[in-house]
């Protein structure tokens, strides 16, 4: 088995679009997935009513009716994706390589829609009338689970639970595990379905929230002077990870390369990040090292960027930090401000995005960014598109608790 580890393919289900080209062209255009979302939630009483919902979800045509009704959305949203992701690669699961394929899917909070529901349930008419599939429908590792009953993979099979790190975890992870020759491919990323009355309400007093109702289109601002907090999303992103030697055996389309992977704590505060971002500084410059990049060699990071005060200025210093001078030659932008935040999933979304930046040369852009903000001086890619050969990407996820996750990505290159 060779030491390096390749992208094959990508699966999603995501706002602006459940397929790689519509996903990819609204991103481009500038769109905003963000709406009220009255259409598909009672939003009565809620401070905030906006949000990112999947466009066009199509798990439907893949999960049987009988079985759908016995898993949480998030679960659903993981198993299509998955699907779709084999299905882009060209790859087969059968009985000569089950063994070696395994799967990790991460979550930051899993079944919240069914935590609701079955809380409503317990209240009002209870416990002898709570599902029997609730359990089963509400713990995070059940994304994982159930993508490994409909593809048949038996390889290793685990679940990261890192707030909004939990699918760059995941994917760097599943990454460690190819190279230590415990999987020959893995699918891999995040799933996270909590529009929910709850958790909007929860995020809102928590002050995390933007509240630009009015304007949902307008909402998500990151590194603007005007931002006001991050909007909720929902989705799914999947990539198949291959040994590079298995992948060219049997003629793959390589997307991009995963080269590297950090991953460190900030012990510091359960909600705000380290001063100066130091912990994503150390998750930064570990992702460089592992793939033996030196700071010039990085061309694009698609940042975590959330549109809140403080992510937004300590992650900008964070990469000042680290880059020194080249942090002024880089691109830089959140593509939150078109999708939103989808939690437990914006990590392995972000990375898709990344390496379909790398694939098309092409890096989209950070849209409403209008007034700057003296502390978040860097390139962002401002409300267009922009044309560029990336040799090198990082894609950076951090979560509450401190949890700190960076993807290094290169363009493809064999020998």
């Amino acid at each position: 088995m060779s030491s390096r580890v390749v992208v094959t393919g990508i699966g999603l289900e995501a706002p602006l679009g459940s397929s790689i080209d519509v996903l990819w062209g609204n991103l481009l255009a500038g769109k905003s997935g963000i709406k009220n979302l009255s259409d598909i939630l009672d939003t009565e009483g809620l401070d905030v009513r906006i949000g990112a919902p999947v466009e066009n979800d199509d798990s439907a045509k893949y999960i049987d009716k009988r079985e759908a009704r016995r898993m949480d959305r998030f679960t659903k949203l993981a198993i299509s994706s998955s699907i779709k992701a084999l299905a882009d690669a060209g790859f087969e699961i059968n009985s000569e390589n089950e063994n070696d394929i395994g799967i990790i899917i991460g979550s930051g909070i899993g079944g919240m829609e069914t935590f609701e529901k079955q809380a409503e349930v317990f209240l009002k008419r209870g416990p002898g009338r709570m599902s029997p599939f609730f359990i089963p429908m509400l713990i995070s590792n059940m994304a994982s689970g159930q993508t490994a009953i409909y593809t048949g993979a038996k390889g290793p099979n685990n679940c990261a639970v890192t707030a909004c790190a939990a699918g760059a975890h995941s994917i760097g992870d599943a990454m460690e595990i190819i190279k230590r020759g415990d999987a020959k491919a893995m699918l891999t990323g995040g799933s996270e379905a909590a529009l929910t009355r709850m958790s909007i309400a929860g995020f809102t007093a928590m002050r995390a929230l933007s509240t630009r109702n009015d304007e949902p289109s307008r909402a998500s601002r990151p590194f603007d002077k005007e931002r006001d907090g991050f909007v909720m999303a929902e989705g799914a992103a999947i990539l198949l990870l291959e040994d590079l030697d298995s992948a060219l055996k049997r003629g793959a389309r390589i997307y991009a390369e995963i080269s590297g992977y950090g991953s460190t704590g900030d012990a510091h505060h359960i909600t705000a990040p380290a001063p100066l971002g130091e912990g994503a500084q150390r998750s930064m410059a570990q992702a460089l090292k592992k793939s033996g990049l030196e700071p010039e060699d990085v061309d694009y990071i698609n940042a975590h960027g959330t549109s809140t005060p403080y992510n937004d200025r300590t992650e900008t210093a964070a990469i000042k930090e680290v880059f020194g001078s080249h942090a002024n030659n880089l691109k830089v932008s959140s593509t939150k401000s078109m999708t939103g935040h989808l939690l437990g999933a914006a990590g392995a979304l972000e990375a898709a995005i990344t390496v379909l930046a790398i694939y098309n040369k092409q890096i989209p852009p950070t849209i409403n960014y209008e007034n700057p903000d003296p502390e978040c001086d860097l390139d962002y890619v401002p409300n267009k598109a922009e044309e560029k050969e990336i040799r090198a990407a990082l894609s950076n996820s951090l979560g509450f608790g401190g949890h700190n996750a960076t993807l290094a990505f290169k363009s493809f290159q064999e020998g």
